[in-house]
Parts: structure tokens; C-alpha cells; sequence
């Protein structure tokens, strides 16, 4: 009995290391199409993959005043899969009484562009 208990313990921290999933680079652009909004300020994504989820903005820009907004993230991260909403003004979220925006990742790096109009749950999601 005294020789059993080192090798449960053995054990259970194989159990414990093996089930650490290893990260991988996530590569996202967002790209929301704006022009049906009348003066969008301050448009970006909020979700659950931020540090402070849900609370803060990353930011797109409309460098070439097309109204599409875009913005990259790029994270080392270890999850399947994030849910998000396009905002205006910082804090006007889209699709009000709907179903957050989600991407699903796959297990390995990723390169992601996500394409959608603001208010439109439709979306084009190509993966590299």
C-alpha cells in the first residue's frame, strides 16, 4: 500500500499536464460594412477574447473612407472559438435580441478575415 500512493500521484499529474492544450496564433481581421449608418464614430468589435471581455473596444478604422471599417488582432490563444458584436459609438451594439457573432477556430494558427454589414447577421468568413 505505502508503494501505491507515489504512483497515483504520478499519475494524476500526467492526467493533469496532458490536458494543457497548446496555443496557437490567431490571426483575425474584422471588416464591417457602415455606409448604411448614418456618421458612424467610433466603430469596433467587442466580445470574449478581450482582457477586459465584453467591456473593451478594439477599434476599426476606415482608412480610405469607403465605409468599411477593418482592424487586425492577432492571439496566441487556445480556444475553439470566440463570440463578439460589431459596435457604434463605443457602445451601441448590433443585432440587438440576437445571437452574438461567433468564429470557431480550428486546432492549429490561423489567418482569418471576417466580412459583415453592421446589423446583418450575415457574414463571409475566410480562413488561410
Amino acid at each position: 500500500m505505502k508503494n501505491i500512493k507515489p504512483i497515483i500521484i504520478i499519475a494524476f499529474g500526467l492526467i493533469l499536464t496532458s490536458c494543457v492544450q497548446e496555443v496557437h496564433l490567431k490571426t483575425i481581421t474584422f471588416k464591417v460594412d457602415m455606409s448604411s449608418i448614418e456618421a458612424p464614430e467610433y466603430v469596433g468589435v467587442r466580445g470574449n477574447f478581450t482582457d477586459n471581455s465584453w467591456n473593451e473596444t478594439i477599434l476599426l478604422k476606415d482608412q480610405n473612407n469607403d465605409g468599411i471599417y477593418e482592424g487586425t488582432l492577432s492571439k496566441e490563444t487556445a480556444v475553439n472559438q470566440i463570440q463578439f458584436k460589431f459596435v457604434n459609438n463605443n457602445d451601441e451594439y448590433e443585432l440587438k435580441d440576437s445571437n452574438n457573432r461567433k468564429i470557431s477556430f480550428e486546432y492549429k494558427p490561423e489567418t482569418i478575415l471576417y466580412q459583415a454589414v453592421f446589423n446583418d447577421p450575415k457574414e463571409k468568413i475566410t480562413k488561410n
